[in-house]
Parts: C-alpha cells; sequence; structure tokens
C-alpha cells in the first residue's frame, strides 16, 4: 500500500473537510482511522496564495520573481491511493497535482487563532527539515484571482459549515437549506465542493463501489 504526502494551504488544512473529502465524513469513522494521519505546520516557499474571485477557497501558484514569497499550510502523511483519487477528484481540472519540497515548522503555534487543534498558520515557527511532498497548483488562469491574500480564520469561522454540513459539532438541519440554495447558485463559492455540491455528490456515488477496498486500505 503506498503512502503519499500532500501539502494543503487552504480549505483541506480544516481536518474536518478533509474527513469528509477522504472519509465521508467530518470526523473519522472509527478509532482506528484517526490514527492514520500525521498533520504538521509547513511552509512553502517561492509560491503565493491568492484569493478566487467568487470562491471560498484559494489558488497557490509559483512565483519565480519573487522567490521571498512563501506559503503556510499543514504537512499531511499517511495518505493513501484512495485518498489521492477522491482528492484529486475533490480539486477539479482548476488544479493540477504537483511534486515541491516543503519545510516543516517547528514550534509553530498549534492554533494559530483557529480554534482547531494542530492548525496553526499565524506562529512564528522554526523551519525545519525539508519534505518532498505533492501540492495542488492554481492551472485556471491568473485572470480569476484576487491579488488579496485568502484568509483561513475567515474560511473557519464563516464558511466551513457549508463544506461539511455543520462544521466541528452538531449539524443543524438549516444546513441543508442553505447547501441545496449554494449548490443551486450559478455563483457556487465552493465551487461543487460544498456538502451538497456536485463534486460532493460525485464523490459520494463513485466511493460507495470502491468503499470496501478503501476502508480495508486504511485500517
Amino acid at each position: 500500500m503506498s503512502s503519499h504526502t500532500l501539502f494543503f494551504y487552504g480549505t483541506l488544512m480544516a481536518p474536518p473537510v478533509l474527513h469528509r473529502v477522504i472519509w465521508g465524513s467530518p470526523t473519522p469513522p472509527t478509532a482506528a482511522h484517526a490514527t492514520l494521519l500525521h498533520i504538521r505546520p509547513a511552509i512553502l516557499h517561492a509560491h503565493r496564495r491568492h484569493r478566487v474571485k467568487g470562491a471560498d477557497y484559494p489558488a497557490v501558484v509559483p512565483t519565480a520573481e519573487e522567490p521571498t514569497s512563501s506559503v503556510r499550510g499543514t504537512l499531511v502523511t499517511g495518505l493513501t491511493d484512495g485518498d489521492i483519487w477522491r482528492l484529486d477528484i475533490f480539486e477539479g481540472d482548476e488544479y493540477s497535482r504537483e511534486k515541491v519540497r516543503v519545510r516543516v515548522l517547528v514550534d509553530e503555534d498549534k492554533e494559530g487563532g483557529t480554534g482547531i487543534p494542530g492548525v496553526g498558520v499565524r506562529g512564528e515557527g522554526t523551519e525545519g527539515e525539508e519534505v518532498d511532498a505533492e501540492t495542488y497548483i492554481w492551472t485556471a488562469g491568473a485572470h480569476r484571482l484576487e491579488p488579496k491574500e485568502w484568509d483561513f480564520n475567515e474560511f473557519v469561522k464563516e464558511k466551513m459549515e457549508r463544506w461539511v454540513g455543520g462544521g466541528v459539532g452538531e449539524r443543524d438541519a438549516g444546513f441543508d437549506d442553505v447547501d441545496n440554495a449554494t449548490s443551486a447558485s450559478r455563483n457556487d463559492p465552493t465551487g461543487g465542493r460544498g456538502a451538497n455540491g456536485d463534486i460532493s455528490r460525485q464523490l459520494a456515488q463513485q466511493g460507495r463501489g470502491d468503499e470496501e477496498k478503501i476502508l480495508k486500505s486504511a485500517v
């Protein structure tokens, strides 16, 4: 069984979003699943993170002309082939999975104002070992990007609920109405990735046939 290492810099930094994509639930479905992934803060140099126009999620692009630009995110190890398959579907044709080298951040603020243990993007962590990883690079054109930096804390506090169907706590039935309305809108800020979005439904439908195989590979 292959094990993959990915660097996440956007919505997938939030464990509930990552878990929903790879396991179909905002929380690990079993105690065994909870031990499978190792998440650490990390930094990617010579890249810049942008807001995507009309979207909740960000983009990252290389910045050869600005080598001092960097992006903080999370380094996740322990991902399976099945996880990567689902992540590729989730990211869609706006991104390409590319090889990168990132630095692990030591003594990084573990929450960084996000309220999510293990996820911090504000700390002054010391750069440690350099690690080979993959990340999703934006390929849908610079015309869709805003100069402004994407704000992870804002996403967690104001937008994550519509991505995971109720956030970290109990799901309110009212979120179903919000998700359905958002998915029906032409200006879906989740890009179909919300709890009831087109991409999410595709993941659920395609995942059913391989569910047993994926779970076996994960435990």
